[in-house]
């Protein structure tokens, strides 16, 4: 196994089973809201691998009709267009449910596929939703060299602080490399921007601070950490897009999620208030067909008392104020 996965003193974690334990823990939600509630869109049309881009293939990962496989250097205009049915439609017809909900969500921006549209990250802030970064390009990053991901990690603050007027507070990759937890926080360091939260990770319902490899020879008082806002993987639409292990039908996503709301809005009442998370993207839920269930879930969480709908920057801000980063106290 190659040492940086383990052992690498920049970028080996432990891992950490224990977390909150049995005691578990009350966030302490603004407003001793039960539940606080987090939708999440993903914005990747024009960020994906493309023959015009360079990549020589066109994108085959979460498509409605992925057969064919991928053709070198030869442009799928069907594959092309299935993204750009996200930006065209399914964005919108989110964007304008939300508002009428008043509720706001988190932007995880492609920083090249909302160059492609500025207008998005432009209505976003003017609706008070939070722009945070799903890298600069929507493509694997697992490879990579440090010195070429460190490059797109600047490449996507600066995009993003140019079209939204700030540095995304928020980072998610979904296609991270071994290197990622620790090369996000150092470039925004280096950048002199602030970095609020990350969120690859999927290990719990509530936030949970880790500690910086690379802050390890740091005094305790210089030392940062990092707030991890756990994302979803299993109420998440992509899943409409996973053979075998994914949602056959709308009614299918609707009945998980609106499962897992209860549950965890019981435990809310119970005194232990958790966080929920929601994925979504623009060519996949935007569909009708589809997005009927997210209107349906929205409105049904609409009716419920203690109820907080919230951008992840604002559950980070939450949460930082009653438990602030101290060393070596990860959960």
């Amino acid at each position: 196994m190659p040492e940086v996965y383990h052992a690498h003193p920049d970028y080996g974690y432990d891992r950490d089973f224990k977390g909150y334990g049995e005691a578990g823990i009350d966030p302490k939600w603004p407003n001793n809201a039960k539940i606080a509630v987090s939708f999440v869109i993903n914005y990747e049309e024009g960020g994906e691998r493309s023959v015009l881009n360079g990549d020589g293939v066109s994108e085959t990962n979460l498509r409605e009709n992925p057969t064919g496989g991928a053709r070198i250097n030869e442009r799928n205009y069907n594959a092309e267009s299935e993204f750009e049915y996200g930006s065209r439609a399914g964005f919108w017809r989110m964007f304008k449910m939300f508002n009428k909900l008043k509720m706001k969500f988190t932007l995880y921006a492609v920083a090249q596929a909302v160059e492609q549209q500025p207008e998005v990250v432009k209505r976003c802030v003017e609706e008070g939703h939070d722009v945070a970064s799903h890298a600069y390009r929507w493509i694997e990053y697992h490879d990579m060299p440090v010195e070429k991901e460190k490059d797109y990690i600047r490449k996507a603050i600066t995009s993003l602080k140019a079209l939204s007027g700030y540095a995304p507070r928020g980072w998610y990759y979904g296609r991270n490399s071994p290197h990622s937890r620790t090369l996000v926080p150092q470039v925004y360091e280096e950048m002199g921007e602030m970095l609020e939260w990350m969120s690859d990770t999927y290990a719990d319902d509530v936030p949970y601070w880790t500690d910086l490899a690379h802050e390890r020879g740091l005094p305790d008082d210089q030392a940062k950490g990092c707030l991890m806002v756990p994302y979803s993987y299993d109420c998440n639409d992509f899943k409409f897009h996973v053979v075998g292990s994914g949602f056959r039908d709308p009614q299918g996503f609707l009945t998980h999620i609106k499962n897992a709301f209860d549950v965890l809005y019981e435990e809310g009442q119970e005194g232990m208030p958790k966080m929920m998370t929601i994925g979504l993207h623009c060519r996949i839920i935007g569909r009708p067909g589809r997005f009927a269930a997210l209107k349906e879930f929205a409105e049904y969480i609409s009716q419920k008392e203690g109820v907080w709908v919230a951008t992840r920057s604002e559950i980070a801000e939450a949460f930082k104020k009653n438990y602030p980063y101290k060393r070596g106290q990860l959960a």
